[in-house]
């Protein structure tokens, strides 16, 4: 019998995120600090405006693009948020969650041969995304001393005749790293130049602690080669609704759209109703959702300070990324000694990409009561290893 499988399918790795969610999930009285799911429900007033559209019979296909109501939010948000402007009608299209419209926007914009720069430590879809999209990935190690961001000069140090997409994770998952302003029009710069396109993933861009998020569609010459790709999961609890939105040039969005129809038809009518609601009275929800993680991220800081553990401040997302290579093991190592002798999880820093070594993911979307449980295990792990 002829082999059934692809080649390019199975030289891709499992996600290292879902192996220690597995793991964690047959030992009693574990904590696990390794999902980044908001321990927040879905505000009322969203969740009512899903009930009410199940009650009225919405049931329905939408149009492959999604509600107009949710696309013109969608504009609307963009708007007021970066004074940028989108047709709802050609240049933005509903999709279900984030990581659907990764997986599109690189179908529809890379043919076979081509590069696609990642920088990495970052989210776990990119690379596979890439490889199944026939390109080839290109990797670029991101630097605790440059405080993960990425610098024009490592772009530069990457790119060939054969480069075309560039991904822009930012803010970060895993290590909570932002791009500011003067960062973007520094890269700016270097994409116009080199003639390449962006897909930026902006799922947290709500979630920042430094000012006010800055999209790199803001930056003259920019909208008109980007993806910009979010969603509702993260800003406003809503992750098991699956919604995201993609938005780029009409040419991009028309082909990502033709896959989306053949593939899925239509995001989750309910969701999406409920997806109008979030962006239209939701803000306040955003704000407070976004202090609390600010809280507990300071907590988190101020608790690897008092143990030796090194950590740079995070201004994004829901995670950190403390450093563990002063204690002699791999991040697996540690991870799974943790998991092992404390019964807390963590992930190990290179789910995210081989130059997460040394680190560990920990994510603040966790009660403060349940951090404060997690950082009395650490801290005895911690001490632990270290008398040895």
């Amino acid at each position: 019998m002829r082999n059934p499988l692809a080649d390019k399918v199975t030289t891709i790795k499992p996600s290292g995120i879902r192996k220690f969610f597995d793991i964690v999930q047959e030992i009693d009285d574990a904590i696990s600090l390794g999902v980044g799911e908001p321990d927040f429900d879905t505000p009322w007033h969203i969740r009512d405006e899903g009930i009410y559209s199940l009650e009225k019979g919405r049931t329905f296909y939408t149009s492959n693009s999604g509600l107009k109501e949710l696309r013109e939010e969608v504009c609307n948000y963009l708007k007021r948020s970066q004074g940028v402007t989108y047709d709802q009608a050609t240049q933005v299209f509903i999709t279900v969650g984030g990581s659907e419209a990764i997986d599109l926007a690189m179908r529809a914009m890379v043919n076979p041969g081509d590069e696609v720069l990642i920088p990495q430590p970052s989210y776990v879809s990119y690379e596979p995304c890439a490889i199944l999209a026939d390109a080839k990935p290109v990797i670029i190690n991101l630097k605790e001393e440059n405080e993960f961001r990425l610098t024009p000069q490592e772009i530069l140090e990457k790119v060939t005749d054969k480069t075309k997409l560039l991904v822009l994770p930012y803010p970060n998952n895993p290590t909570g790293a932002i791009m500011e302003k003067k960062d973007l029009e520094a890269i700016a710069k270097v994409i116009i130049e080199k003639d390449l396109f962006v897909i930026t993933d902006e799922i947290y861009g709500e979630l920042t602690y430094n000012g006010k998020h800055t999209s790199i569609i803001s930056i003259p010459g920019m909208q008109e080669r980007t993806i910009l790709i979010n969603g509702f999961s993260k800003a406003y609890a809503m992750t098991g609704w699956r919604l995201g939105y993609a938005c780029g040039p009409r040419d991009i969005i028309r082909q990502m759209i033709k896959i989306h129809q053949f593939a899925i038809m239509c995001a989750p009518t309910t969701s999406q109703y409920a997806g109008v609601e979030a962006l239209r009275n939701g803000d306040e929800d955003v704000a407070m959702m976004r202090e609390e993680y600010n809280r507990r991220r300071r907590y988190l800081l101020n608790e690897f300070k008092e143990m030796g553990l090194q950590c740079f401040e995070p201004y994004g997302a829901f995670y950190v990324f403390p450093c563990i290579k002063q204690f002699g093991m791999t991040s697996d190592e540690f991870a799974t000694r943790l998991l092992r002798e404390e019964k807390l999880a963590v992930v190990p820093g290179t789910a995210f990409g081989d130059c997460g070594e040394g680190y560990i993911r920990i994510s603040y979307a966790y009660s403060l009561d349940d951090l404060k449980k997690a950082m009395e295990r650490l801290r005895r792990f911690i001490a632990d290893i270290s008398a040895k």
